[in-house]
């Protein structure tokens, strides 16, 4: 009898996520696969073979009785690497301030850019280990990170080092976005600072990341400053991805069909003729309920419409100083709750639709022979507890790589 690393037998749901390869849309993102009573081996880092009633022997065997077992959690939007904390603003919010009104008092992004500037690389990187380290007791084993915080080719470089320090050193994979157009800092117009993402940064940092990235909003950058910064990006080989129409409609969305992006997210404000536009390129809409939730707003990006019109769609929790979350679990249930998703859909959002979004989808996601091992246990008995038990980490065991993470 072959022996393999790890066995796990018995799952009440093994979630495969078995499908086409190619981004999930309507009712596709409710058929999980779902082998009941499912067995797992893993061997040399991959799955090795899926099915019920394996029979290996195993370094490790994991009875899942009464256990789900679901792939991975990929985070598809993060602004990992940042200094500093703002919680000082939540009192502020609850008192009514605006965000422009926290900005003003000092508040805000450019807070967290001058304390992301200060700070050694040693603070940043110990920073960000404590949230990859959270992220992946709750079940995240890939995460795309954000540049963003430093608005200056010098602290832009430095983050995306970080995260590939980071990817190196931490369980988690990291898989890095040039976000240098995150905001206007206060010396230079929009213009001149586009000029200076161009021309300074792109062909720089180049080499630093996969993605690249624009905050195209009323009052930062237009859609025509955001399209000259994805097009160069596109020059330097980076696939480009949009924060789009998230406070107002901009045709964000458009613009990401237009420009071929692998993801525009946000999405509160879009249109529906841009939704279309996304649709017919093969954009995938990654939707941020953390944002909204931490913003203390009632509105929501539509899911259920964007869905049903058959637009991908994936979640990731924005994870930032503004939005500090870092558990994929409390993202399925605001979707579930506040957007209106079904759990299947919001899992296979957060697993398979969410490694469409960073290009992954060939290598994590599902749970199929070859594929890396990136395997959960939770300890429940059926999907619909994910988002059902709410305020308490169901992940009870956390296999990275085909190795043994949490037990």
């Amino acid at each position: 009898m072959e022996t393999v690393d790890i066995l796990i037998k018995n799952a009440d749901e093994l979630l495969t996520l078995k499908g086409p390869n190619r981004p999930r849309v309507k009712r596709e993102m409710n058929n999980l696969s779902i082998i009941h009573k499912g067995s797992i081996a893993i061997k040399d880092g991959k799955i090795f073979d899926i099915g019920r009633n394996l029979k290996y022997n195993a370094e490790t065997t994991i009875d899942a009785t009464g256990k789900t077992v679901t792939p991975g959690f990929v985070d598809p939007h993060t602004h990992l690497v940042f200094a500093g904390s703002r919680e000082f603003e939540l009192d502020m919010k609850l008192k009514g301030f605006s965000y422009m009104d926290i900005l003003k008092k000092g508040g805000g992004i450019f807070y967290t850019v001058n304390e992301t500037r200060k700070a050694s690389e040693e603070n940043l990187i110990s920073q960000s280990i404590k949230r990859l380290d959270n992220m992946l007791k709750h079940g995240t084993t890939t995460c795309e990170a954000k540049s963003g915080y430093g608005l200056d080719l010098e602290t832009e470089s430095k983050i995306l080092k970080i995260n590939k320090k980071l990817d190196e050193i931490h369980p988690v994979d990291i898989v890095s976005t040039f976000l240098g157009a995150h905001a206007v800092p206060k010396k230079y117009s929009a213009d001149e600072y586009v000029d200076i993402v161009i021309d300074q940064m792109i062909p720089k940092i180049k080499d630093l990341a996969c993605f690249c990235d624009v905050f195209c909003e009323k009052d930062v950058f237009t859609v025509e400053q955001s399209k000259k910064i994805l097009e160069t990006g596109k020059q330097y080989g980076l696939t480009p991805k949009i924060h789009a129409d998230e406070i107002v409609d901009t045709d964000g969305a458009a613009l990401a069909a237009e420009v071929g992006a692998i993801s525009a997210d946000h999405l509160l404000r879009s249109n529906e003729q841009g939704i279309k536009q996304m649709i017919k390129q093969g954009v995938i809409g990654v939707l941020l309920p953390g944002t909204p939730f931490t913003l203390m707003m009632h509105e929501y990006a539509n899911a259920r419409k964007m869905i049903d019109m058959g637009l991908p769609i994936a979640l990731a929790s924005d994870l930032n100083p503004n939005c500090w979350i870092e558990n994929m679990q409390f993202i399925i249930q605001l979707a579930c709750y506040n957007m209106k998703m079904t759990s299947a859909e919001a899992i296979t959002a957060s697993t398979f639709n969410a490694a469409c979004a960073i290009g992954l989808n060939d290598k994590i996601g599902s749970l199929e022979k070859g594929k890396q091992a990136d395997v959960l246990v939770l300890d429940c008995y059926g999907h619909l507890f994910i988002p059902y038990h709410v305020g308490v980490n169901l992940v009870e065991t956390v296999i990275k790589k085909g190795r043994l993470i949490k037990k």
